[in-house]
């Protein structure tokens, strides 16, 4: 059985993948904040799945951990995760420690990259097909899987098209640079465009563009637009087969897949070069419930992923 753990800001999940195949129930718990707390997360995790499958911790042949901001995968130590409140943490190798089981760290959008290519390969019955995981969450980065590999870079940066600049006139974004996409598309652009106490602010937004508000219809389509553009800059850079929209955004469902399928369809109208590559038939949301991060954590625990 391999474990993997998805690590949020706010939350953890867990799967276990049996040696043929198949999922356990997943585990949730809140996550906490600072180093130790971090890694109690983890650990009380790890002990919770061992109640579930009725085994030591040393029956996991591998145990994957998915968790935001700058990660080294080679070593497993997380550079800087500042909303779990981590600057250099070894995470790896302090699980290991206390687990006896080696345990390797990802990044989570790259873990759900993986997690989203194999599930999605399961069901569609592809499994070598490319992919890029939008994940449109607080902010905006990618996960890129070429021929099964996660493309990772020379430093571990590949697909992080949040911080490419595409507006000189835009807002600053919080990486310091003026304008980047993740200004255009992501939680935190609609939240500073939309204002809300909803608790659902998108679902907000959605709602109000649909009943007619100018204002929430403008802030909509900058939205989806930046969406769109992301999908474009995905295809246009890496060619990948399928761009699958993932993160807390997706929740939106079909008003986003259609809103950004009609700005994709729109720019094609007006270019016979967009219209060839065909981008909106390669956009899909990930189907409500698919673990794809935790998922994707098991994947990166049993194998040794090449740089690419």
């Amino acid at each position: 059985m391999r474990l993997g753990i998805d690590i949020g800001g706010t939350k953890t999940a867990a799967v276990a993948i049996g040696a043929d195949g198949e999922l356990s129930d997943q585990v949730r718990m809140p996550t906490g904040f600072g180093a130790d707390e971090v890694v109690a997360t983890a650990l009380r995790t790890v002990e919770r799945m061992t109640q579930l499958a009725g085994v030591a911790a040393g029956a996991f042949t591998s145990i994957g951990i998915g968790i935001p901001g700058a990660v080294d995968s080679t070593t497993g130590r997380v550079a800087h995760a500042v909303n779990l409140g981590l600057e250099g943490l070894d995470l790896g190798p302090r699980l290991a420690d206390r687990l006896g089981v080696e345990v390797r760290v990802e990044n989570d959008v790259k873990a759900a990259a993986l997690g989203a290519h194999h599930l999605l390969g399961i069901a569609d019955g592809l499994r070598t097909h490319s992919m890029a995981y939008l994940n449109l969450g607080t902010g905006l980065a990618a996960g890129i899987v070429l021929d099964g590999r996660l493309l990772r870079g020379g430093h571990g940066v590949a697909g992080e098209i949040g911080h490419i600049p595409v507006d000189p006139a835009g807002e600053v974004c919080g990486c310091g640079q003026r304008g980047c996409l993740e200004t255009l598309a992501s939680g935190w652009a609609i939240a500073r465009a939309w204002p809300s106490a909803d608790r659902h602010p998108a679902r907000a937004l959605f709602d109000a563009a649909a009943a007619g508000d100018q204002a929430a219809v403008d802030v909509r389509e900058r939205f989806l637009t930046g969406v769109a553009a992301a999908v474009r800059l995905l295809v246009l850079t890496t060619d990948v087969d399928d761009v699958v929209i993932g993160g807390g955004l997706a929740a939106l469902g079909d008003d986003l897949l259609g809103g950004t399928h009609r700005i994709l369809n729109g720019w094609a109208d007006s270019s016979a070069f967009l219209a060839s590559l065909d981008l909106a038939a390669r956009v899909q949301v990930i189907p409500p419930g698919f673990p794809a991060a935790a998922v994707g954590a098991a994947l990166v625990g049993g194998h040794r992923w090449p740089k690419s």
